[in-house]
């Protein structure tokens, strides 16, 4: 199993490379999700699917619905899109994913791209110290 987050987030690419390639952009957000599970799968990484991500409130865990798109080996939240642009927003809410669950990276993809890398943001969890990340197992 895969444990290196640098390979990880590799591979994770080089599938939406695979990805891109054969679809191109243009098509819904959950067309580019499933083939990209479908892909990571391939290359025997262990992937979630819409991940339920509840908040903690004073203690409490509360589903507000937030999902993650897809977990790759507990470790990387990988965010998809399908826009024209990649905006502000959009790295907003994945480092909001990356504190809520306490993963240390994300990859934002967006599909809807002639040129792949003008789609691709790799975002680090900056959580402080005194802030212990949660295991992404817990969040059931």
């Amino acid at each position: 199993m895969t444990t290196d987050l640098n390979q990880i987030t590799e591979n994770v690419i080089g599938a939406e490379i695979e990805n891109h390639r054969a679809l191109g952009p243009g098509l819904l957000e959950s067309t580019y999700e499933a083939c990209l599970a479908y892909e990571l799968m391939q290359r025997e990484l262990k992937i979630e699917r819409q991940k339920d991500l509840p908040v903690t409130y004073r203690g409490v865990h509360l589903d507000c619905g937030y999902r993650i798109d897809l977990l790759v080996q507990d470790l990387v939240i990988v965010e998809l899109k399908a826009v024209e642009k990649l905006q502000a927003i959009h790295e907003a809410q994945l480092l909001s994913y990356l504190k809520l669950s306490g993963a240390p990276v994300g990859l934002l993809l967006n599909f809807n791209v002639t040129e792949l890398r003008r789609g691709i943001r790799r975002l680090v969890n900056n959580m402080t110290e005194d802030i212990p990340p949660r295991s992404l197992r817990s969040l059931r």
